[in-house]
């Protein structure tokens, strides 16, 4: 028995208790209501039987129109999985069409432009064989047919059978063009051979058709072999035969009486001539060692019109503007020939300096030779350095141009001039070692050879400041110690020590102001004359304070000495010989200014060098006043000028120099 049924039981066990009813009565009970629902039941059941009858009948029907419908179903879902297929096998054939579509497009703009290609138009043979080079419609199908013959050598590699039916047309319109190209080339070159041709213009003319060359090269090289070698050959004479003549026609216009070894810097000069005339000839010596004008080659001049010979038959030239002239038209011809063989050619690297070579390599070794003799017998050193500095500049214009082709050319000039400055540098360093001072006249002034020295140093050390060279640099600190000691040697021959350092001085004040108005300031060289010029000064200033001044010096340097020894009492008794000293110096003292001032612009031509000398002098003057001032009694002070009073005369002979 159950949970549930246990409850249930229980639950009627209590009713009984609580009812009092007897159980067989309440199950007849029971029985009889059930029976009554059952009758009532079966009554409803019979007044409802048509009713139902009519249910079972709309329910027959509603089934067979259900089957109906399912079947209907059954056939839509049988047609969309058809048409579910049939979508799928379209989609297929279309992707399929669509890639025999690409496919065929794509074979048809091949086989079209390879029909293209191969065909040989009508219009391209007639222009070809009748039309002139020059025209513009022949360059357009020479093209074409460059383009054709290149496909042909393609297809005959890889053995195709459609070559063979255009090869043979192809060929005879090669020939043809090649006929024709080849005779314009050759009437351009020919060009170049007639008198007073400006080579430019045909030149012009082949770069315009550039390609002409370019067609021929890749078709038949032996026919542009021949164009090259008949172009070189042409060229190269005609480069040749132009600048012999023109080094010849130059060589005509230098001075009439070149720099011999007798224009040394340190030989005696016999010329009577100011240094500082002007003369149209290099005979004057002064003109080897200062740069003058000279140095104009470098700036001004260097890219200048070249000079023409038969235009300045009456002017003369210093080699140097001669040797500008002709480099810088062999630049100009040079770097525009380079230029023109690259691009006609097509060359490059080496090729392109080998050609250049064949074309300009006799040309060019005329002209070092030509140096070479020049160089042989040249003693002007600064025309030699002129040349090399030229070089220099003009190798790096060509850099500058992108030709790379004459940097054998300038190392082969620098070659040539190089020993030769350098050797001729050291002969003017020799002659001034070997220079014998007692045949100088004695004079104190500036010395011509010191004058020389300064105006080349100065001239050599401008040049180079854009280009500084190790061995220059060398060679002038050589020439700086000799001529150092040539002052020296000449200081010695004056007998007193004023006299020498009056020579000094005036020599080194030469050399630094010719240093410092042609050169920086900041040089070695006037560093060094700077230094020397500074220490003579100051030693030529106790030179001549010391007739003057000479007793208070003396006295000035004793009483110092015995005060740093701490000698006391003997200090003391120098006050007899500091008051004869102030005695001398009341009564003396204006008169000495005097002389003081005669003396030295007497001794100095350079009024701005005396100057300066005196201002000098006269501040050592007051120097030696104050510290004697400072040692002096009391009493002897009282007698002592007023340092006031003396500071207003020293004003009277403060220059304006």
């Amino acid at each position: 028995m159950s949970t549930s049924d246990t409850i249930e039981d229980g639950e009627v066990q209590e009713l009984l208790k609580t009812t009092g009813t007897d159980l067989r009565q309440y199950s007849a009970q029971i029985e009889k209501e059930f029976k009554e629902v059952e009758n009532r039941s079966i009554e409803d059941y019979i007044a409802q039987s048509q009713n139902i009858a009519n249910l079972h009948n709309q329910i027959g029907t509603t089934s067979n129109i259900l089957e109906r419908m399912e079947a209907g179903l059954m056939e839509i879902q049988s047609a969309l999985n058809n048409i579910s297929t049939e979508i799928t096998t379209l989609q297929k054939k279309s992707v399929s069409m669509s890639v025999q579509l690409t496919n065929r497009q794509s074979i048809r703009a091949q086989l079209s432009q390879f029909i293209e290609d191969m065909a040989v138009p009508e219009e391209m043979i007639q222009t070809i064989m009748e039309v002139p080079v020059t025209e513009k419609e022949f360059l357009t199908h020479l093209m074409e047919l460059n383009h054709k013959l290149n496909l042909m050598k393609e297809l005959n590699f890889k053995e195709s059978k459609s070559s063979q039916d255009i090869s043979e047309v192809l060929f005879k319109l090669k020939i043809k063009a090649m006929s024709k190209l080849r005779v314009y080339c050759m009437e351009q070159i020919y060009k170049f051979r007639k008198p007073m041709t400006n080579y430019q213009i045909p030149q012009n003319a082949m770069l315009k058709f550039k390609f002409f060359f370019e067609f021929i090269l890749s078709n038949e090289r032996g026919v542009a072999q021949d164009i090259c070698n008949e172009y070189i050959d042409t060229m190269g004479k005609i480069y040749y035969s132009y600048f012999k003549s023109y080094s010849t026609r130059l060589a005509a216009l230098k001075f009439e009486e070149a720099v011999s070894k007798d224009d040394l810097m340190g030989l005696e000069d016999t010329v009577t001539r100011s240094i500082f005339s002007k003369t149209s000839s290099l005979k004057n010596k002064s003109t080897v060692f200062s740069i003058g004008d000279r140095g104009d080659v470098l700036n001004q001049q260097l890219e200048a019109p070249i000079i023409v010979p038969h235009a300045q038959q009456k002017t003369r030239y210093p080699y140097e503007s001669l040797f500008r002239s002709e480099q810088y038209a062999l630049v100009d011809n040079a770097c525009r020939e380079y230029l023109f063989v690259t691009e006609f050619f097509i060359v490059r690297g080496p090729q392109a300096q080998e050609l250049f070579n064949q074309i300009m390599g006799k040309t060019m070794t005329m002209l070092i030779k030509n140096l070479e003799t020049y160089v042989q017998d040249c003693y002007d050193t600064i025309a030699l350095f002129l040349c090399i500095q030229l070089c220099l500049r003009y190798q790096l214009m060509c850099h500058k141009r992108c030709v790379p082709a004459l940097d054998k050319y300038w190392d082969n000039l620098q070659a040539v001039i190089w020993p030769r400055f350098e050797q001729v540098f050291r002969m003017n360093i020799q002659s001034i070692q070997e220079c014998d001072p007692t045949k100088f006249p004695k004079e104190t002034g500036p010395h011509y050879i010191t004058r020389r020295y300064a105006e080349f140093s100065a001239a050599i050390v401008g040049i180079s400041e854009n280009f500084p060279n190790e061995l220059v640099s060398h060679l002038l600190l050589e020439l700086q110690e000799e001529v150092k000691c040539f002052m020296l040697r000449m200081a010695a021959i004056f007998t007193t020590r004023k006299e020498q350092l009056i020579y000094l001085i005036n020599n080194y004040d030469l050399v630094l102001g010719v240093l410092m108005e042609r050169t920086r300031d900041n040089s070695k060289e006037a560093e060094a004359f700077r230094e020397l010029l500074s220490t003579r000064s100051s030693e030529y200033v106790e030179e001549i304070l010391a007739p003057h001044l000479g007793g208070i010096i003396q006295y000035v340097k004793d009483c110092e000495q015995l005060l740093e020894r701490e000698q006391t009492d003997e200090f003391k008794r120098q006050e007899r010989r500091s008051l004869q000293l102030v005695a001398s110096f009341s009564v003396n003292w204006k008169k000495s200014l005097e002389e003081l001032n005669r003396e030295v612009f007497l001794s100095f031509p350079s009024l701005v060098t005396g100057s300066q000398l005196l201002q000098l002098a006269l501040a050592q003057l007051v120097q030696y006043y104050h510290k004697f001032y400072k040692l002096l009694t009391p009493s002897a002070r009282a007698q002592l000028v007023n340092i006031h009073v003396i500071m207003i005369e020293i004003k009277k002979y403060k220059s304006n120099y």
